[in-house]
């Protein structure tokens, strides 16, 4: 634009830079030809962190850093490398490196994972017609903890507190079973945990869905398959027990509401007895099934599998101890 006669004030609009900046572009170009128009040196320090040291840093953040720690800190491995933590810190987030996070993980060694996995997805997106689909578990081992001091209630600006200490006062097992059509939850607070409880259960169940084939489907607890279990099932054959595989208790719907219960209901509570305790969950039992929400599962036995058993993990392995 410069050799068409265009406007110095015309070339910096046209181009997003400011006048003083063609200026100067125009007097290198006019002093030392094209080489003036080469990237000048800057000013400051120039980067010391190469591609090599970035890489050390990340293979170290993978090992275990040692001298009795587990994980990496920014400043631990700044330390070891030489550099500022603020360093490492941006290395980590460019890598997606989380040293201070982790998850936990269980796959499922059922040796009928698949089969079971099938059965219950068939149960959630395929049910039986006419048939009643439960997802039964309990909840064992709830707490009537009582604080040693008043809640404080939610203010402006402060959040609800509570004691960190406490009084137990006992404890309650839930016995839950949800229905997967409509949501509905059907609950009873026992003070064991045995299979003669889950037994009274599940014929409750029976006789609240009398002429219906029902569908149970179940985690692989010890009280869920009892002597006594199966010879009442056995004798009654329109009840069908579906187990869901080992260590994949969280294909149970169930358990989504248990958790629910747990968040909305017990855990910030205060019970100076069992029963207050019971009477309270018997509370919200009564308000979620006045306005049942069904769980809706979407995910079929196909998409499920490699999620529990990923192609890279050598399943007939095993943990020492």
């Amino acid at each position: 634009m410069m050799a068409q006669a265009v406007p110095g004030v015309e070339i910096a609009r046209v181009t997003g830079l400011h006048p003083v900046q063609v200026s100067r572009i125009r007097q290198r170009y006019a002093h030392e030809g094209l080489a003036g128009l080469a990237d000048r040196p800057r000013s400051g320090r120039p980067p010391t962190l190469t591609a090599q040291k970035t890489a050390s840093i990340v293979a170290l953040t993978l090992k275990a850093p040692g001298a009795g720690r587990t994980h990496w800190s920014t400043r631990d491995l700044a330390a070891r490398v030489g550099v500022s933590h603020a360093t490492v810190h941006r290395i980590w987030q460019a890598q997606g490196l989380k040293p201070h996070q982790e998850g936990t993980f269980k796959f499922s060694r059922d040796p009928q994972l698949e089969a079971k996995v099938a059965d219950v997805a068939g149960l959630y997106l395929n049910p039986p017609e006419h048939a009643v689909v439960l997802s039964a578990d309990e909840k064992t081992q709830i707490q009537a903890l009582n604080r040693t001091q008043p809640l404080l209630p939610l203010r402006p600006g402060l959040p609800a507190r509570r004691t960190h200490d406490y009084v137990r006062h006992g404890l309650t097992s839930l016995y839950a079973a949800l229905r997967v059509a409509t949501g509905e939850v059907i609950g009873e607070c026992t003070a064991r945990h045995t299979g003669a409880d889950f037994l009274r259960f599940l014929k409750q169940m029976a006789r609240r869905f009398a002429g219906r084939e029902l569908h149970v489907i179940v985690d692989n607890s010890s009280t869920h398959s009892t002597p006594a279990v199966e010879a009442w099932v056995a004798a009654h054959p329109r009840v069908r027990l579906h187990f869901t595989p080992t260590g994949a208790s969280w294909l149970n719907l169930i358990e989504v509401w248990f958790s629910i219960l747990t968040r909305k209901s017990v855990r910030r509570g205060s019970f100076d007895s069992v029963a207050a305790l019971v009477r309270h969950i018997r509370k919200f039992l009564d308000s979620w099934n006045a306005h049942p929400k069904p769980f809706v599962w979407t995910k079929t036995a196909a998409e499920v599998l490699p999620k529990v058993r990923p192609a890279h993990v050598n399943m007939t392995s095993r943990t020492g101890h």
